[in-house]
This record gives C-alpha cells, structure tokens and sequence, in this order.
C-alpha cells in the first residue's frame, strides 16, 4: 500500500473510533503521530503458513537449570528435542507482579531470571518467535500506574476512574468473579478504577489516544526484536462503554484493525492472532472481512473434543464442526487443546446443553480438577476446568480403565487432523501430571498446569522408556511428523464432516491443488468398533493407504475395525 493511502486508511480507523469523542483535527493529529513511526513498507510474503506448522507454548521458566538464564535453557531444550516446531509461543516474560507474567510491570524489560533480549533473539533465529501484546491491562505496579497514582499529567488519563464504584450492570460480561472497582487514592481523595481481570491488572484507558499511541509503540518493539506472531490479549475486552456489555464493541475491532494494517504494511511475515475466550459465533467475528486477525484461538474445539472423548459420544463436536465456516485463505484458526490456562467452558455455550456443561464439570470434579470461576448476572460460575490433560483424560464418564493414554494420544490427532494450525502445549507434549505442590505455593489454581522441570530430571524421564513422560513426548512427535509431510493437512485445504454413527468422529481433508485426500476416521469409544468403508466413501479407483498404520486397505468394500481410542488416516497419496 503507497504511503498515502496508507496514511488515509489509519485517519479513517481513528475517525471511526474516536469522532464521537475527538475533533477532525485532533484525529489528524493523531494519525500522523502513528504514521511517523513507521518508514519504509515491505513486500509481503505469498503463504504465512503451511501444513508443515506447528506452535508449541510455554513459558520462559519451564525449562529451568541452575545458574542458567532461563530463556537459554529453554532454548537449549527447544533445539535439542524440538525442531518438529515452526513456531515458539513463549508467555510474557517481563517483570511482573502476578498472574504468570500477565500483570505486566515493565511491557520493554527481559524478567533478569529470564535473561535479556539477545538470550530471547538466540531462540528467534531457530524458530519463529510468538509473544503476548497484553493490551488489556497492566500491573498495579507498572511505572505507568504509578506515575498516574502521582498526577503526572503525562498519564492523567491512561486509566478507567470514576468518584464512586462502577455499577456492575447484568450487561457487562466479566471473565472473573472479582470486583471490578478497584479503590485508590488520588489527590488526598478516594476514587475508583476498573480492573477486569484482578486488583493487580489496571485496565488501560483506550478512549485517551495516548494510550492506543503507547501500545503501537509497544508493538513496533517487539516485532523489531524479530518476533513472528503477535498474541492480543484479552483483546475483547479493550473498549469499555457503560450501559454495554464491555466486550467486542465496536471500537475494538476497528483497533484491531489498525494494527493489522500496520502489520501487513511493514511487518507482512507477522501473524496477528486474537486472544479471545468467548463463544464460538462472537470469536468468528475476530477474523473481521479479512482484516482483523490472520488467526483465532479455535477456543470451542479443545472442550467439545475432550467431552466427545470422555463421554464416547461425537454428537456434538460433528454438530459444531459441520456448522465452522472454513478459513478464508489469508486466515486460519489456531486449534489446542489446552495451554497455560484452564479448560475454558465459556466456548461450549450454544453448543453443549446446559445440562450435559454440569456433568462435564462434575466428572472433572472427581478427577481432582479445580476451578476459576466468573460473575454471571450477580451469580458466580464455572469459568474454566484447572487440570492437566493427561489427568483429564485419566478415567472416562465410564469409570477407570487402562486406555487413558490412548485417550489422551486420540485427542490430538484428532486435533491435527482439522482445519487450521496445530499448537501443543508443553506440558502435555512432555507428560505432565497435576502439580498441586505448585498450586499450594502460589495460591493460583491455574497453577496445576504450570509445572515448572528441572532440564536434567526431564531429559532422564524423556529417556526412559517406562515413563509416561516418554510415550507421550515421543507418540506426539512421531504423529507430528507423520502430519507435516501431508498437503491434505495444509491449514487451509478443504474439510468436510464425515456422517457416521456417534461413537466415531471422521472428517475429510483434501489438498489445495486436490491431489491428496485424507479420510480420518475416529473411534471415541473405550470398545472394538466396526465401520463400513462405504459409509467413509472411498474413491473406488484409487488405492488406499493408512499412514498412521502403515497398512494398506485391501478390500475397499469391505469394513475396517477400529480398537479403542484408534484413528486411521486414510490417504490416497503417500507422501
């Protein structure tokens, strides 16, 4: 885009979002504060992103050795046992006062036990780098917060306050449970600010220009420190406006927006990826007319795949996926299973009856899982489940058995089998179990699935072959590289829900140039099924073949038998 009409399409972003509050020539201003930070467009790449991509999350610290930097374990691990992975999502890694990293004290500072900006630069010339915007908010003890507590006119407005406690109306959504006027002092006075997540987590003041100008700054940082993707935090959350919901308004997207086009003007090999925790028909909206973010956490897949699993029962999931509308092909979704946080329950609404949501969260119950919770129309309820995935999947709504692993394996491959890119969180790709130890010390519940090892202790049960820490990293690295070789598996090649019975979940995925197709046919249930090849539809003049297996399906009129827990991908085109 030239630069003029670049510098056009910034001034309308801006008039949209602040022409009720803001004159013509303030918004002029403004827009050639934001356009003066950036010079020279850059030619932008023809595919951001193939079959061949694959996300893993972590945090800086959970690799850790002693008298080591954090960030340089971790990279020391990563290029050790890692390379399957294109893309490195390491959680904020700035000082910080609570939350893990996102009660952001200082948004430009390395964490000292984390390391520095060349130690994070070693880990981005190996992979690409992902890094959280956390645009929501900041710490209570960011100088930013601090300088507003003494007046300084420079931020007199950065921050949400009001004389008296917000009026916590049914209509504003909130994601936690606790109060969202925070009580401070200005000015020898007693006044309030909003605070969305937790007292700790001010929430900035977007209405004020200044602060959109800061957090662009902020942004420019970054991707000059040569990160790749870009991950909004909390985005949906930005703009407030009494008497509203205070989620996905307006405002927030036409800001979302602007930083895509600066992005795809002069950072086009940059994802920007929306983080954003709500129903699945509200999370479309992210991806905007193709101009808003590249990619949206696929939010809704991680809990139906679960509760398909748990329960024996595909009627749900087959139901959601059928009604996803694919990507268009500048975007993609972001498919996990579980991450830093907990199992959202939040995606499921619309989808799953209520009733069967209270069983889920029942059955969690009795797995030790804990929970985070939400006010609801002045009611508190189950936000997220707290649990690691290999515990969730430990039992089934069928009692105890020995196919937990199974479960556990089945759940992503079905999991890289869909549209979109595959992203696996640390510790289900090393095999970690709940860490109540570190939920008693840090008081978060969200904790049980932040364990932080010991780079030694983990190499030793990465190597033995009887642990559960083996089998689970190696099966997940071997299916992933079986996955990346296949163009039916590129985030955008077609998808079509398979219509089989209940107790299995099959779609279809072919290639962009329609060479290859891959049927991949899933068994939820704990016992030996048997499926017609007629009812999976089979071409009959090609030859089929089983890539997991590697067996080739001789009879394509006949059936297959699938064991508990088993999937075939059947291709008719080895790569």
């Amino acid at each position: 885009m030239r630069k003029d009409k670049f510098n056009e399409v910034v001034k309308s972003y801006l008039y949209s979002i602040y022409s009720k509050n803001l004159k013509e020539k303030q918004i002029d201003q403004i827009s050639k504060k934001i356009c003066s930070l950036f010079v020279n467009n850059k030619i932008p790449q023809k595919s951001l992103w193939s079959e061949e991509d694959f996300f893993l999350i972590t945090y800086a610290d959970t690799i850790k050795k002693k008298k080591v930097k954090n960030l340089i374990s971790l990279g020391n691990f990563l290029n050790k046992y890692c390379k399957e992975f294109s893309f490195i999502h390491i959680l904020p890694f700035f000082p910080y006062s609570s939350d893990d990293g996102f009660a952001v004290k200082d948004f430009k500072t390395v964490n000292s036990e984390h390391g520095d900006w060349d130690d994070f630069k070693k880990i981005s010339f190996s992979f690409k780098t992902m890094i959280d915007l956390v645009i929501n908010h900041c710490s209570s003890e960011n100088e930013l917060f601090k300088d507003f507590l003494n007046e300084n006119p420079l931020v007199s407005d950065f921050f949400i306050v009001s004389n008296e406690k917000f009026k916590e109306s049914e209509k504003i959504v909130r994601p936690r449970s606790s109060d969202i006027s925070k009580k401070i002092n200005l000015n020898g006075k007693t006044k309030y600010v909003w605070c969305t997540f937790s007292h700790d987590q001010v929430d900035f003041n977007f209405k004020n220009p200044e602060v959109l100008i800061y957090l662009i700054e902020i942004m420019k940082f970054y991707l000059d420190k040569n990160v790749k993707a870009l991950r909004l935090d909390a985005v949906a959350f930005i703009w407030k406006q009494l008497g509203s919901s205070c989620i996905n308004l307006p405002q927030t997207h036409d800001i979302i927006r602007l930083l895509r086009l600066i992005i795809d003007n002069f950072y086009p090999d940059v994802l920007v990826i929306t983080e954003t925790n709500i129903p699945s028909h509200e999370n479309l909206s992210y991806f905007g007319n193709n101009n808003e973010a590249h990619c949206i956490y696929n939010f809704s897949l991680a809990p139906l795949l679960i509760h398909s699993i748990i329960s024996g029962n595909g009627k749900y999931l087959k139901r959601w996926s059928r009604s996803m509308p694919p990507a268009q092909e500048k975007n993609s979704y972001l498919n996990f299973l579980s991450s830093h946080d907990g199992i959202g329950l939040r995606p499921l609404e619309g989808i799953l009856p209520e009733k069967e949501i209270k069983n889920f969260i029942k059955f969690f119950r009795k797995q030790g899982a804990l929970f985070g919770l939400r006010k609801n129309k002045k009611k508190e309820s189950v936000y997220e489940v707290n649990i690691t995935l290999l515990d969730a999947f430990k039992e089934s709504y069928f009692g105890s058995d020995s196919f937990g692993i199974k479960r556990f394996i089945l759940a992503h491959i079905i999991l890289f089998s869909m549209e979109g890119i595959p992203a696996v969180y640390i510790q289900n790709l090393v095999g970690s179990k709940n860490d109540y130890t570190k939920v008693k010390k840090t008081g978060s519940n969200r904790s049980i699935n932040r364990k932080n090892w010991e780079f030694k202790l983990l190499e030793e049960k990465l190597k033995n072959k009887k642990s559960i820490n083996y089998k689970t990293f190696n099966l997940l690295k071997e299916i992933i590289s079986i996955r990346k070789k296949q163009p039916a598996f590129h985030p955008n090649a077609t998808q079509f829900t398979l219509q089989l019975e209940d107790d299995f979940f099959g779609i279809w995925r072919q290639s962009i140039d329609r060479s290859q197709s891959i049927f991949c046919v899933s068994n939820l249930t704990n016992s030996l099924k048997k499926i017609s090849l007629l009812n999976i539809n089979l071409i009959s003049t090609n030859e089929w073949f089983d890539i997991i297996s590697q067996k080739k399906i001789k009879n394509q009129r006949g059936s297959l038998m699938l064991k508990p827990y088993q999937t075939y991908w059947l291709t008719n085109k080895v790569v």
